[in-house]
């Protein structure tokens, strides 16, 4: 394949979307926009987004197309006037599509693959698609460990590449926002997510049933709920239901751009999810110097590889060890954490994988 690959991105959603899954598609498709070999990335989401300032270079992004078919007929018009040398499947749900356009215009397929979307084993068309790919990104080992499970496709040809974290995310002072939100001399536990009813495996409802618990051993502990959706109204149920709600705050949708001050102010980052394909908020946590605890199921474990991290399989002696430990040094936690998964590492492994593929050379793990 000659360089100046044109690549066409289906994906739910990427600049100017909200999640993880959108993280990811960003970093990754920035990071290929800085591929030397790249000629021009169109990207074809799915989910309306907020507008976005600015671009990486030799990369579009068109108008959301929200109705499965009208987006099927708008993927293959694109394809049709881009004759793409590489289709980006940014979600397995798409992956039929992602085929059936590279099989038509001779493109290398390229398949994401992130969490609870693969764990059970995926529609006949979706199997099939995923066989077909040239290339099967998973953001943990987990994921990798379920795709080869139900997929006949040479290991080689599945690698692991998970997520980054941004430089905004970097230890600092955040005592004012601890003042403000009258938190001085308390022991603050933060979780940010979607508090979505279909995502109850979060596990925001298992810190808040054992709050009480924690009180009686001593700490005064605040549990800080950033996030929104249709689950907070039970979360607010249990909470008092449990007798602590004034112990447990609903901070709404937080804005980027106050992300990192937020985990600042927090002692510990927790969030005992049971179906984590990996757990950005995990690494921006650490990142910004405060250590995180989860669960010792499906991708964490990858991104609570550290020293001042929990993969926790018992989560109330976890906790109990972690509230009682020494607090790390926020500038040594997030060297290590961007030791492992800093941009210009995920960079380098992303443009080794692609060159891997423009070479049509899988044989070699990343």
């Amino acid at each position: 394949m000659s360089s100046g690959a044109r690549i066409l991105a289906l994906v739910t959603s990427a600049f100017g979307g909200g999640g993880g899954i959108a993280q990811y598609n960003r970093d990754f498709i920035t990071a290929l926009s800085a591929c030397s070999s790249v000629g021009a990335i169109d990207i074809l989401p799915r989910q309306r987004s907020a507008e976005v300032a600015q671009m990486p270079a030799r990369t579009r992004q068109l108008d959301a197309v929200h109705d499965q078919f009208a987006y099927s007929v708008k993927a293959l018009e694109i394809a049709l006037r881009q004759r793409p040398d590489i289709v980006f499947c940014g979600h397995l749900f798409m992956a039929p599509l992602a085929a059936f356009i590279a099989k038509l215009f001779v493109s290398k397929l390229v398949v994401q693959t992130h969490g609870i979307e693969v764990w059970p084993r995926p529609t006949v068309l979706q199997r099939v698609a995923v066989e077909a790919a040239d290339l099967v990104l998973c953001v943990s080992r987990d994921t990798l460990a379920r795709v080869i499970g139900w997929t006949a496709i040479a290991p080689e040809r599945v690698v692991v590449l998970p997520n980054t974290v941004s430089e905004v995310y970097a230890p600092g002072d955040g005592s004012a926002l601890r003042a403000e939100l009258g938190l001085q001399n308390k022991t603050v536990l933060l979780s940010i997510s979607r508090l979505d009813a279909e995502q109850q495996y979060k596990g925001q409802d298992r810190v808040i049933r054992l709050i009480r618990r924690m009180r009686d051993q001593g700490h005064d502990v605040v549990f800080l709920i950033g996030g929104s959706g249709d689950d907070q109204v039970r979360l607010e149920t249990l909470a008092r239901d449990e007798g602590v709600a004034e112990h447990v705050r609903f901070l709404g949708e937080v804005p980027n751009p106050q992300l990192p001050n937020l985990y600042r102010a927090a002692d510990l980052y927790l969030m005992p999810s049971a179906g984590e394909g990996f757990g950005i908020v995990f690494l921006e946590a650490m990142a910004s110097g405060v250590p995180a605890l989860g669960l010792a199921v499906g991708g964490a474990t990858d991104a609570l590889l550290e020293g001042d991290a929990t993969a926790a399989s018992d989560l109330e002696s976890a906790l109990a060890g972690r509230l009682a430990a020494a607090k790390p040094d926020p500038a040594a936690l997030a060297a290590r954490i961007r030791a492992r998964f800093g941009r210009p590492v995920f960079q380098d492994r992303t443009a080794r994988i692609f060159a891997r593929l423009l070479a049509a050379d899988m044989a070699i793990a990343a």
